[in-house]
């Protein structure tokens, strides 16, 4: 799908940090701490430098939590080396730093910045993992046989020295172009190996486009992005690691899962029939994971069949155990057991899910700052993912608004992506790159001529009606 962008006149997100009551700056002794640790952390005595990591991020990155290396192993298969920045090393338990952790919970990112989890001093200073600077971070060492299978796992905090700092669209024009460097060049093989495995297990990835808000000169621009192939890779190598984690947790009998309810068969009926009404092939015997897979994004039928196949992935949720397993130890969408670990400078709960790891791994006891969290984090995460869910859909919401203000009585063609009881649902617009409700007779997955006839920033409002 091509990039599509249309330009916003000047606007002010300061309403959403207000009504959200989100703040940029930390309290003084907070930052004072970050600054002290900063200076003084020292590095692990366990020395990966000579390991050529590289991160690989979107281009405006600067919170780096992830370092990749993957090499094939001899006599076949793959190894894994997954640098994750050690976070906890720098933040004082107990102390006013980790409190402001708590009440923040995770970054929020609005278009015009974000409101981040720990100060820029550690989050985009000396804990994010920058290429040729020595940084301290939790190395996961995955081994996989030739089928992408595992095949052992290792854990430890270690010195690494990351050497390239690359974005999704240069790897995919390197990886395209087979001038990819040896650390990443097996993302794409690898990548559609354990896509392969987790389709196989009922895993259900929806390649949904991005809709994101952007900078233009003085200006804004709404973008909708389809993900690019290496970017659905990358996500294969953290979803490995969190599997990984999870096993390491349920084997040792304490954790922190996320955790989410299998697609219930009715569910999966209904999507089903959906698929047959628009026309999207569902092969015989193929399981719900192989045909959303399939769907394409770009045309109005894959878009609505993907929109239904969302009504599968309902419930996430972190479960806490210590002691006997949960009675729901699994993910719907990743088909398996899996725990958030590889995003510690954006995720609160990855800091202590991966403490929890590495004292398991070391067949240590856990620290206890780090086990008595493990009951208090799913209502703090909850919390803040529905905070960061409402800045995220605010910013569209108001851009979409600005950007219709002066059109509401034109007629546009749409997409009927959703119908939610008859008479209402959602529609999708080309150009500008638009979701919105519509009222009137709409047939799924259809293409119908509808009347703008609210766009209003005030309320962040925009509705259609069929012509």
């Amino acid at each position: 799908m091509p990039i599509r962008r249309v330009w916003a006149p000047q606007i002010d997100f300061a309403v959403l940090r207000r009504e959200l009551r989100l703040t940029e700056e930390f309290p003084a002794a907070a930052l004072a701490e970050a600054e002290d640790a900063a200076k003084n952390t020292a590095l692990p005595a366990v020395d990966l430098t000579e390991v050529p990591f590289v991160t690989i991020d979107p281009a405006t990155s600067k919170d780096l939590d992830q370092a990749m290396h993957l090499s094939r192993r001899d006599g076949g298969g793959y190894r894994v080396r997954y640098a994750i920045a050690d976070v906890a090393s720098f933040v004082p338990v107990g102390a006013a730093l980790e409190a402001e952790t708590w009440a923040r919970g995770q970054t929020v990112y609005l278009p015009d910045g974000r409101i981040p989890l720990h100060p820029p001093v550690l989050s985009e200073g000396a804990v994010s993992l920058f290429p040729e600077v020595d940084r301290a971070a939790v190395v996961w060492t995955i081994d996989l046989d030739a089928d992408g299978g595992p095949a052992g796992v290792t854990l430890a905090r270690a010195r690494v020295r990351s050497r390239a700092k690359l974005d999704y669209a240069t790897v995919q024009r390197q990886v395209d172009a087979g001038t990819a460097a040896e650390p990443y060049a097996l993302l794409p093989e690898l990548g559609a190996l354990l896509a392969r495995r987790a389709a196989d297990r009922g895993a259900i990835n929806l390649p949904l486009p991005e809709q994101e808000v952007e900078r233009d000169g003085d200006g804004w621009r709404l973008v909708l992005r389809a993900p690019l192939p290496v970017e659905e890779h990358n996500a294969q190598i953290s979803l490995l690691t969190g599997m990984a984690a999870a096993d390491l947790m349920l084997r040792g009998g304490v954790g922190l899962l996320r955790t989410m309810p299998a697609a219930k068969p009715e569910a999966v009926a209904k999507l089903r029939a959906a698929a047959e009404s628009l026309a999207i092939d569902w092969p015989a015997g193929a399981p719900v994971g192989e045909a959303v897979a399939t769907a394409d994004p770009a045309t109005p039928r894959g878009a609505a069949f993907l929109d239904q196949a969302a009504d599968l992935l309902r419930g996430a949720a972190y479960t806490p155990f210590d002691g006997t397993p949960p009675a729901e130890t699994g993910h719907g969408g990743v088909g398996a057991p899996y725990a958030h670990v590889t995003a510690p400078l954006r995720r609160l709960a990855d800091r202590y899910a991966t403490e929890t790891c590495l004292a398991l791994f070391a067949g240590r006891p856990i620290p206890e700052w780090a086990r008595a969290a493990l009951p208090r984090l799913p209502k703090t995460m909850a919390d803040t993912d529905r905070l960061a869910g409402a800045a995220n859909r605010g910013a569209i919401d108001l851009a979409e608004a600005v950007l219709l203000q002066h059109r509401v009585g034109e007629h546009f063609d749409v997409g009927v992506v959703d119908v939610a009881e008859p008479g209402r649902g959602t529609v999708a617009v080309d150009e500008p790159a638009v979701r919105a409700r519509c009222l009137g007779d709409l047939p799924l997955g259809e293409r119908i001529r509808a009347r703008l006839t609210i766009a209003d920033p005030a309320t962040r409002k925009v509705q259609f009606e069929r012509a």
